[in-house]
């Protein structure tokens, strides 16, 4: 059953070009390197300054596999790091899991 990790954080102004350009690096790299998708969302409604990464995984246990790969990646960890410290506002990052429903099935 697939499940999805839904994260919003609100990117610093002085840090917007800087920003954009590590999610688009950081999307690049997971979806090359790592077995899940990822997908960059930007607002069109709301607070301009805050995005959404939502990444797709076979299941729970795929998702707990996937983290493990990439934290011990380095070149990843480098990326990721960057971000949070310098690109986005402290405490703005909401991080939720969902996954699809099964179907009901009918007699």
């Amino acid at each position: 059953m697939p499940v999805y990790v839904y994260q919003t954080f609100e990117i610093k102004q002085d840090k917007f070009l800087e920003g954009i350009e590590n999610l688009q690096a950081i999307k690049k790299y997971r979806n090359e390197n790592f077995d899940h998708t990822i997908e960059i969302l930007a607002p069109i409604t709301g607070q301009d300054h805050t995005y959404a990464l939502i990444s797709t995984y076979e299941g729970l246990a795929e998702m707990e596999f996937q983290n493990k790969k990439m934290f011990n990646d380095e070149e990843y960890k480098k990326l990721v790091s960057c971000f949070f410290l310098e690109n986005i506002l402290q405490g703005s990052m909401n991080t939720q899991l969902y996954r699809t429903m099964s179907e009901k099935k009918m007699d």
